[in-house]
Formats: C-alpha cells, sequence, structure tokens
C-alpha cells in the first residue's frame, strides 16, 4: 500500500476525532456534567489556581478576578454567599481542592453549590482572552458571577 494513502487515513481519523473532542474546549467553559443544573444557589466558590512560578497572564487572571468580587460582590463575601481564593495547586495541602476541580494547569474555576445538595464546576478560560483588556474582563465575570447567582 501507498504510504501517501496511509498519512491521509491517519489524517482523517485525526481530523474526525478533533471534531468530537475541541468544541467543548472551545465553548468558553468545561463543566463536569453535560446536563445543565440550574436552581437555588446555596454558595458560589471561585478559585484560581495556579503554580509556585506564575507568568504576567496567570497573575492578571488572579488579581483581575479578585479585583472584580471585592468591588461588586463584598456583600456576598461577607456572607459566605461567595468565596474567592488563589490557590497553589502544587502545594501538598491544596491536593484535594485541585483533584475535587480536576486542575490541569493556571486556571480560574467556579464551584457552584445548589441547595438541592448538586454541585456544578466550571473552568472559565474566556477570561484568558480578556486580560489585556481589564474594564472587559471585570464586565465580563461580573455577568458570570450573577448569573450563577441567580442559578443559571
Amino acid at each position: 500500500m501507498d504510504k501517501k494513502y496511509i498519512y491521509v487515513g491517519i489524517g482523517i481519523a485525526v481530523l474526525i476525532l478533533l471534531m468530537f473532542t475541541l468544541p467543548k474546549y472551545f465553548s468558553g467553559k468545561v463543566t463536569d456534567s453535560s446536563i445543565k443544573i440550574s436552581g437555588e444557589i446555596e454558595k458560589i466558590e471561585i478559585y484560581h489556581f495556579h503554580g509556585t512560578n506564575q507568568c504576567a497572564s496567570c497573575i492578571a487572571v488572579g488579581n483581575m478576578a479578585e479585583e472584580t468580587i471585592n468591588t461588586y460582590f463584598s456583600d456576598e463575601l461577607k456572607s459566605g454567599k461567595i468565596t474567592f481564593n488563589h490557590i497553589n495547586a502544587q502545594l501538598p495541602e491544596s491536593y484535594n481542592l485541585a483533584k475535587k476541580y480536576e486542575v490541569t494547569g493556571s486556571s480560574l474555576w467556579i464551584g457552584t453549590y445548589f441547595k438541592d445538595g448538586t454541585f456544578q464546576k466550571e473552568e472559565n478560560i474566556n477570561v484568558w482572552y480578556k486580560i489585556n483588556n481589564k474594564k472587559e474582563y471585570i464586565n465580563y465575570l461580573k455577568g458570570v458571577i450573577k448569573s450563577k447567582l441567580l442559578g443559571e
């Protein structure tokens, strides 16, 4: 058999595989379930996971998230409805939390606890595309958090 046909066959197989696996990574969010959960919110956890050595972009994602939450959700922070933390996922004491969220690298995760006992986690990758425009980043994340608070 000609090598050209083998390469074409492999290429087609890879393309088909990518068609079914990549869309969830470009949708802007990754959740632990394909079922949309909505309902009354008990609390929301927002975590900026990072490594010991952070690049400027990783630091920006975390700092702007913290600023957004402190500025627009201070009442929810005080009441415990929202929690926010920077978590070094490389530290042993962060292992269980990083495992719960299935962290694979520097990321911003939102965990939503519903009053019916269900939990939904979501990695928000869109914030990475907004770090060069602070106003756009803050407005975007503020909208995401407001939506979560409404149980959407």
